[in-house]
Parts: structure tokens; C-alpha cells; sequence
């Protein structure tokens, strides 16, 4: 899968985002990860097509099952949406 890697100074949890290019959300939370220097993965996932999309959405149906935008997977934690306070907590920043 074509995951993006975004390094970043803060690299004590394990961060995978799955977001849509197009989403205001989703940009405000990679924003958020840039910002305080989180170094994180992440994928926008209409950007990808076939099997490839199918394989992400099952991904992200296991960890959200409505399947919305934007996932955070932070370590064995699910955030959906842009929930800025949840995200800063398990980040601790």
C-alpha cells in the first residue's frame, strides 16, 4: 500500500492516518500531527483505486465501522474524525 511517510521529531507512538485528499478534517489533522513535529504514516485513500482502495476500506472498517474520514490509529487506539483533544492525549502534546 502506497502509505506516506511524514518524519517528525515526535516519534514515540505508532500514527496511521487514513484520510481523503479532499476533506478539511483531514487536513486539519495532518496539520495538527505536523505541527507538533508527529511523525506519522498516512494514505489518502481516494487517491488509490482496485483492490488496492478495497483492501484500505476493509482496513479502516475494522477499526471505524461507519468508515468515515479521517481514522487515526494511534498505537492499539482509534480516534475518528478530528477530535483535536483525543488526538493531543494519546500524543501527549
Amino acid at each position: 500500500m502506497p502509505f506516506q511517510k511524514i518524519s517528525g521529531k515526535n516519534n514515540k507512538h505508532q500514527v496511521i492516518l487514513y484520510a481523503l485528499s479532499t476533506c478539511g478534517w483531514c487536513r486539519m489533522t495532518k496539520e495538527l500531527l505536523n505541527s507538533n513535529g508527529i511523525e506519522y504514516e498516512f494514505i489518502d485513500v481516494d487517491l488509490t483505486s482496485g483492490p488496492e482502495r478495497e483492501e484500505i476500506i476493509n482496513r479502516v472498517r475494522q477499526l471505524n465501522p461507519r468508515g468515515s474520514f479521517p481514522t487515526i490509529q494511534i498505537d492499539n487506539q482509534v480516534v475518528v474524525g478530528y477530535d483535536e483533544e483525543r488526538i493531543r492525549e494519546l500524543l501527549e502534546i
